[in-house]
């Protein structure tokens, strides 16, 4: 079966700085991956990387078996509307001068889709959010907003940049219990990208551990948790209890 996802010796380099260095991994149709590891390991490298956003130096993005790198711009547009990155900083993702509801009629008009006025719903959030700016609602909702915005085009895929960083213990909960539910009842492909081994235990049926843009220890999340073969992972885990 073809891979949703494969990334096949993947390398990235900025300038003198090896942000990835020979990195494979692939992602089944349906499966929910976490990348896990400390501030730059490689992980939001790989994820922009995986959409196009970012070139590489050596190896290839797959997706559903077509090179990322040969695709013409409309395959480009096809890919990046299936497979929706969901940035980190909400704060900077979402344009301060445009309305929530706006922000999200334009993602689907990108990609030629007809308006909706649900696209709040699925994450939970008021349909009259939708009249305020970025600026008027908290730092749990914008995070919803961001899910709802890549969710708007309709996706299979989403990768997730440390989807509940900054977030207080409350909201960080209710946002992994939001994520649970999206991805498992719309049965998405998903990649978690964290340095939180709890939350990549809460959703991930895989984990991939990433020190210096390597790939040191892969496997099943609780495998891998349990009893971790990297001196990395372990330090990891060992701090998360």
């Amino acid at each position: 079966m073809t891979a949703r996802l494969a990334v096949t010796g993947l390398t990235k380099r900025f300038g003198a700085v090896t942000a990835l260095d020979d990195v494979t991994l692939e992602v089944a149709d349906g499966e929910v991956v976490a990348l896990v590891g400390e501030s730059g390991a490689g992980k939001s490298t790989l994820a922009r990387c995986a959409v196009g956003l970012v070139p590489w130096n050596a190896g290839e993005v797959w997706h559903e078996g077509a090179p990322v790198s040969t695709m013409d711009e409309p395959a480009r547009r096809a890919m990046r509307r299936r497979a929706q990155l969901v940035l980190q900083d909400a704060g900077l993702a979402l344009d301060p001068r445009q309305r929530v509801g706006d922000a999200l009629a334009e993602a689907r008009a990108i990609h030629g889709l007809p308006p909706r006025d649900d696209l709040l719903d699925p994450v939970g959030l008021s349909r009259a959010l939708a009249e305020r700016f970025p600026h008027e609602v908290s730092g749990g909702q914008r995070q919803r907003v961001l899910l709802a915005r890549a969710l708007a085009v309709e996706p299979d895929m989403l990768l997730l940049d440390e989807p509940t960083a900054a977030l207080d213990t409350l909201t960080r909960a209710r946002i992994l219990d939001l994520l649970d539910h999206v991805i498992g009842s719309r049965d998405l492909t998903a990649v978690i990208i964290t340095h939180d081994v709890a939350a990549a235990a809460r959703l991930a049926q895989r984990v991939v551990v990433l020190e210096g843009g390597r790939v040191v220890e892969a496997g099943p999340t609780m495998a891998v948790f349990t009893a971790p073969a990297h001196p990395r992972t372990r330090r990891m885990v060992d701090a998360a209890r």
